[in-house]
């Protein structure tokens, strides 16, 4: 129950950033129509942009919740519960924002695989929330916390798929369900492209909790 209350105040935050939040749903569509006369290219942008998007937002909330988490855990509230709400409704604003993108794709684009493009979009919002929420505990300024994701973006984008550097990056599963939604490849893509934002996802989630965990402790006085 707790976990929904966090979800529902986080939720309300991002509705307070109407700006932000109107800048953050169009990004991706200028990644997309700046590259839509290439089917490959524009999908894989549109992907890249929400990545960032998602991310990026969740970043700005993890951020400005600073000061209400310490209240929340004193009334009673679990760390998991704290990082799971959050999480829960970043990932579901995502999703809308990724099923919005999806409809858009398949009426301009019409892949062969449409099913396999809504998954695209689904995955990058479920990878990118934790991810923003990773990134706002190790940074906690916003400014360097939008530079590490653009930085993060940019070297997703430029890095060769062969080398390591292109694989170990956070987002590398888009690229691989990119080449089997658009590429017409193997259902091995499809895989490797689940299997790496499983492990993504488990790495982000579990390392904000670690530090939220240490951070948010309550103190322990010895009994008189």
């Amino acid at each position: 129950m707790t976990a929904l209350v966090v979800a529902a105040l986080s939720a309300r935050e991002v509705g307070r950033r109407r700006v932000a939040l109107a800048l953050m749903v169009t990004l991706p569509l200028w990644f997309y129509l700046l590259r839509r006369s290439a089917e490959g290219q524009s999908v894989r942008m549109l992907a890249l942009g929400m990545a960032w998007a998602v991310s990026a937002l969740t970043l700005f909330v993890v951020n400005a919740a600073r000061g209400v988490d310490p209240r929340l855990r004193l009334t009673g509230a679990s760390t998991l519960a704290v990082i799971g709400g959050r999480l829960l409704a970043l990932t579901a604003g995502g999703i809308a924002l990724a099923a919005a993108y999806w409809a858009l794709v398949v009426a301009d684009q019409r892949p062969e695989r449409p099913w396999a493009a809504a998954l695209m979009m689904a995955l990058t919002a479920v990878v990118a929330a934790p991810l923003g929420s990773l990134i706002a505990a190790l940074l906690p300024r916003e400014l360097e916390g939008a530079l590490a994701l653009l930085s993060i973006c940019a070297v997703q984008m430029l890095a060769d798929p062969p080398t390591l550097v292109a694989h170990l990056m956070p987002f590398w599963s888009l690229r691989e369900l990119g080449t089997y939604v658009i590429d017409g490849a193997d259902a091995g893509y499809l895989w490797r492209a689940l299997l790496h934002a499983a492990l993504t996802w488990l790495i982000c989630a579990g390392g904000t909790y670690a530090l939220f965990a240490w951070r948010l402790r309550l103190p322990r006085y010895p009994e008189p």
